[in-house]
């Protein structure tokens, strides 16, 4: 896989995250009619105007290019609810709930759909706000890293590819420490064995 030459140990791409992102599904307000749309992944539409429908967002940003549609907002990018995101993150040790792909979905819409999200700047500022307190929290976690406390949850896709690498280090060096201090001392272990006497006379061999 791309981006995969050491299945354990890479990190994708910011390029590869997003491109992954694109799966996700909005919804959109088409303004004209259109027919099914057939792809090996599957089937969307027909299309009505005025009439909402889900789409993967590569689907959404392809249309809404062309002007057959506009993309509504999703429910938790609303001012609202990122305002009670970032109260909660900053409160609480743990991560709040988010799309996994939350950085790059909001990414994508900001670079392709803003006359589509009311409150644009705003909402970007918001945003930001809890993706920086969400990395000080992976930052002090990785500081406080052991193996026996690797229990985060809602983590996005942007926080684990920015772990990954040194989590994996860790756990390989926590277990590799733990085997050493089991697998018992070779040398001390021979010398707790038992010796064969060999002080037994020793028999004269005959000429032939």
């Amino acid at each position: 896989m791309a981006g995969q030459s050491d299945s354990t140990m890479s990190l994708f791409s910011s390029e590869e995250i997003e491109f992954m992102a694109e799966d996700e599904m909005v919804e959109i307000v088409p303004n004209l009619r259109m027919d099914s749309l057939n792809f090996i992944c599957g089937d969307y539409g027909p299309f009505y105007p005025q009439l909402a429908a889900q789409v993967p967002i590569w689907l959404a940003l392809a249309l809404k290019k062309r002007g057959k549609c506009t993309i509504r907002l999703p429910q938790w990018m609303s001012i609202e609810n990122l305002t009670q995101v970032l109260e909660a993150e900053r409160d609480s040790h743990a991560f709040q709930p988010l799309p996994f792909h939350y950085v790059e979905i909001s990414r994508l819409l900001f670079d392709l759909a803003r006359e589509d999200i009311p409150d644009m700047y705003m909402v970007r500022s918001l945003i930001e706000d809890i993706r920086d307190v969400r990395f000080h929290k992976v930052e002090t976690n990785l500081e406080k890293f052991t193996a026996s406390t690797v229990t985060w949850k809602n983590m996005s896709a942007m926080e684990v590819n920015v772990i990954r690498a040194f989590a994996g280090r860790a756990l390989q060096a926590f277990y590799k420490h733990d085997n050493e201090q089991q697998t018992p001392d070779t040398d001390r272990t021979l010398d707790k064995q038992p010796q064969i006497p060999t002080d037994r006379p020793k028999r004269n061999l005959k000429p032939r």
